[in-house]
């Protein structure tokens, strides 16, 4: 339910459509990643970036430090937000590091990235007051 334009998507400057956000207690700072075929690679995010692009949505509210992260996909014309826990986050690095071939990642990558996010669409919760977009 969190709205992202490309231009908010911009400001971020991550080079990928997939990307998590977590808050590491002991920097005291939050962290962006994203999957790559050598793992998770760490995007440098300004705060103040991070509070103008997701700090006011209501999964950013809700996310605990250490334990769960803002998994962000942007397909198709429109960003996906989902909190979860962050070992899902590293499931998914591990699955693009395994398949990932030539430049785009192959065909097979790609079909384990939709897959993963399907599973992930399907046991996602809407936060209490707010609605499913389509």
């Amino acid at each position: 339910g969190h709205p992202l334009d490309d231009g908010a998507w911009e400001l971020l400057q991550i080079p990928v459509g997939v990307a998590f956000f977590f808050r590491n207690a002991s920097l005291d700072r939050l962290v962006a990643l994203y999957p790559s075929p050598a793992g998770a690679t760490e995007s440098e995010l300004d705060p103040e970036t991070w509070q103008t692009v997701l700090g006011a949505g209501r999964l950013a509210a809700l996310l605990e430090p250490d334990v769960e992260a803002l998994l962000l996909r942007r397909a198709e014309g429109r960003t996906e937000c989902y909190l979860v826990p962050i070992d899902v986050c590293y499931e998914l690095v591990g699955r693009m590091r395994m398949l990932w071939t030539g430049f785009d990642g192959g065909a097979e990558a790609r079909a384990a990235l939709r897959t993963f996010f399907e599973g992930v669409e399907r046991r996602a919760k809407v936060p209490a007051g707010e609605e499913r977009r389509p």
